[in-house]
């Protein structure tokens, strides 16, 4: 089956939904890691270059502040190893715990010292904005600069540039 297009011709629905991504969170090829900043990586599980979602696991191996950011569209995490917490807010998040962060709303993300490795899930609905201490934004992420991220670190370490293809919906 499929859907039809204004002329009434049959699409056939795997050219219409791409198709669906079943990958292991946790790969046994350390390489599929890609740096962020130091202590700091993601695993990339999905780029939507329609709608500027992206979902990836994030690691931290070291205590401190990961970054201080906002984001235009709602985030939903799980933390999945660890802890984390928000400077601006009083509660931990820890393993098991799953995070909703509103559109809109500056945080400071910080792994605290009695911490070894933090491992979460994060997806993350349009661009994420980083902001100094007045709120002045320093930088961004997006869909399309973690793709790049992740070709250009592919490509050192060996995997090929188009390792990255296969998230891209």
């Amino acid at each position: 089956m499929g859907s039809s297009d204004a002329a009434g011709a049959v699409i056939p629905t795997s050219s219409v939904v791409p198709p669906e991504i079943a990958v292991a969170a946790m790969p046994d090829d350390d390489r599929v890691w890609v740096p962020q900043a130091p202590n700091v990586w993601f695993r990339p599980l999905m780029f939507n270059t329609v709608t500027g979602q992206w979902c990836n696991l994030l690691k931290v191996t070291a205590s401190g502040i990961v970054s201080r950011h906002r984001h235009p569209g709602v985030v939903f995490g799980y933390v999945v190893k660890g802890k984390w917490h928000y400077y601006e807010h009083d509660w931990v998040a820890e393993a098991g715990h799953f995070v909703y962060e509103p559109p809109g709303e500056i945080h400071t993300l910080a792994v605290p010292p009695d911490c070894d490795e933090m491992i979460t899930f994060f997806n993350i609905n349009g661009a994420m904005a980083y902001v100094d201490e007045n709120g002045v934004q320093t930088g961004y992420e997006d869909t399309f600069t973690k793709i790049d991220m992740c070709r250009a670190h592919y490509e050192k370490v060996g995997l090929g540039g188009g390792y990255v293809d296969q998230f891209i919906r």
